[in-house]
């Protein structure tokens, strides 16, 4: 049974290999957008409708908004959270409770006969 200093040892392995891995993988999908750009910009000059220049520079600043972490919009909402209160608003007495509830059933009995009239 392997003991404490091993397990954190293969815990620390682990989270290394998985941080490199990620490097990695980004690493590849930058090149990717690299390459992707560069064959946009190339048929964009074919074309003629931008410059040599005009291509280095639109690759160059796709590759380096790719590295730039995102951010949110200016409208996102803020980090910090909200504070809520909740308010209760004030239960009528049972006394009153009671007392409507006897006013809507003399207002029915009393559609009640006006009805049997008609």
């Amino acid at each position: 049974m392997p003991g404490f200093g091993d397990l954190v040892q293969k815990a620390f392995y682990l989270g290394v290999g998985a941080a490199s891995y990620a490097a990695e993988k980004a690493g590849t999908t930058l090149a990717e957008l690299r390459v992707q750009a560069q064959k946009l910009a190339d048929e964009m000059v074919a074309r003629g409708e931008i410059t040599a220049d005009e291509a280095k520079r639109m690759v160059d600043d796709m590759v380096s908004r790719a590295q730039q972490p995102p951010t949110p919009p200016p409208d996102a909402q803020p980090t910090t959270p909200r504070r809520i209160e909740i308010l209760v608003e004030d239960e009528p007495s049972e006394q009153q409770a009671v007392d409507d509830l006897r006013q809507q059933v003399a207002n029915l009995q009393e559609e009640l006969r006006r009805l049997k009239h008609e």
